[in-house]
């Protein structure tokens, strides 16, 4: 074993490339297993019912809704897509919740065929559209409505999803429609209520905001309870749960969260009279991202006057998140690891973008041609937002547990980006 390499789980990055090649999204399995039963064992009460619902958007392909349903979590998920991969992997559908602020009706019908167990109700339209399809089918189907509870988490505003302008859900302002909608849901026979979701937003270093959350939400059922006689069995507070990238990120405590989540509806639920008696979280970046890294190889160098740029072999095509978002990182060399780090450079892709920058001003040994380069935390919103720009496949995906790799999404060849281009007309 040579120390200056890195090794996941078992296995050297040089084994990794030389075999599956780069770019490359590994996750340490052991690392996704320990987060799914951390979840499953902290978000326990004697006051409630609980559940864990794995928020697939984060990261999505039958390997990983496998080993959700090996540990007890359900799923939540929100397209059509997310919801055949999940129909394919062998999910028990009872256990799907189907989010998404524009669902089509084609993804509505899919769904009851399906037999989702849950559907969360958007707005107004969507309301409609479900209780037309319901009323001539022979199955039923449980909602929730989606509110905004009017607190905003402390994250980059693309990300932050409880503002009265959110594009998803209806603030708790609004409760008369609200009202309005239950009744609506509720005239129906096969479709039940159970109660309001929540989501405040991402990356949440602060458990108050948890707090703010409850309470907002809690007067807010009281208030539907004692104004409209509308009482609710469960609460969904949605996810937003950290995880750390940098030296800068502070990550609450899975068991802190957990504990200060359910403390606080007790609390809430006994101060407001209210008689909900199931809690739901959607963890969804903290299960996955730590535990994935994408593995690079560099190409060229360039120096420029201000600035040592170091080129590798993928870029905002498989993580789109440094542009997107400003999202930072931490690298290094990983067959460097023990070498002194006296270079500042900036990590680039390959794309066709000046925006294209992976990892800004960071310190590295030396590097050669042809080294590789890891960036961790890519675990979480890495494959799951990649795209083909500049016509550049996605990398492959693999597992690796105890010395065993698994490619468990492969690699998109040339073949496999253009066999769905075409030259077929079609009578309009």
């Amino acid at each position: 074993m040579n120390k200056n390499v890195l090794e996941i789980s078992g296995v050297s990055v040089e084994q990794l490339a030389a075999t599956c090649k780069t770019p490359l999204y590994v996750y340490d399995e052991n690392k996704i297993r320990q987060q799914l039963s951390m979840y499953h064992e902290l978000f326990q009460s004697k006051d409630f019912d609980t559940e864990v619902l794995y928020a697939s958007k984060a990261f999505s392909c039958k390997a990983m809704v496998e080993l959700v349903k090996t540990y007890g979590l359900s799923l939540d998920v929100v397209s059509g897509g997310e919801l055949f991969t999940a129909y394919q992997a062998g999910f028990p559908m009872e256990r799907v919740y189907f989010h998404g602020n524009n669902k089509s009706y084609e993804e509505l019908e899919m769904a009851v065929k399906y037999g989702v167990g849950t559907i969360i109700i958007d707005n107004d339209m969507e309301c409609d559209a479900l209780v037309s399809i319901m009323k001539n089918a022979g199955t039923s189907i449980k909602t929730m409505l989606r509110v905004n509870p009017g607190v905003e988490a402390h994250t980059h505003k693309y990300i932050v999803t409880a503002h009265v302008d959110s594009k998803f859900g209806i603030s708790i302002l609004r409760e008369q429609e609200i009202a309005d909608m239950i009744h609506k849901l509720t005239s129906i026979p096969n479709i039940t209520f159970e109660g309001f979701h929540s989501h405040i937003g991402s990356q949440i270093f602060d458990k108050e905001a948890y707090v703010a959350e409850i309470g907002n939400l809690c007067e807010f059922m009281k208030i539907m309870q004692e104004r409209f006689g509308i009482t609710c069995s469960s609460l969904n507070l949605g996810g937003g749960f950290a995880a750390y990238y940098t030296q800068a990120d502070h990550p609450i405590p899975l068991q802190d969260v957990c504990k200060t989540i359910l403390d606080t509806c007790k609390a809430q639920k006994e101060a407001c009279g209210l008689s909900f008696h199931k809690v739901m979280i959607e963890p969804g970046r903290s299960i996955v991202a730590e535990a994935g890294s994408t593995l690079y190889r560099i190409g060229y160098q360039k120096q420029t006057e201000n600035k040592k740029y170091l080129f590798v072999d993928g870029g905002m095509s498989d993580n789109i998140r440094p542009a997107l978002y400003q999202a930072e990182y931490a690298c290094d060399i990983a067959n460097r690891m023990n070498e002194e780090k006296t270079e500042k450079v900036t990590v680039a892709g390959k794309c066709c973008e000046s925006g294209d920058i992976l990892v800004e001003d960071v310190m590295l040994p030396e590097a050669k041609q042809n080294d590789l380069l890891i960036i961790y935390t890519t675990g979480a919103y890495g494959y799951s937002m990649a795209s083909n720009y500049n016509k550049l496949g996605k990398p492959a995906v693999v597992f690796v547990k105890d010395g065993v790799v698994r490619v468990v999404v492969k690699r998109e060849s040339y073949q496999d980006m253009n066999a769905m281009d075409c030259d077929e007309v079609v009578n309009v």
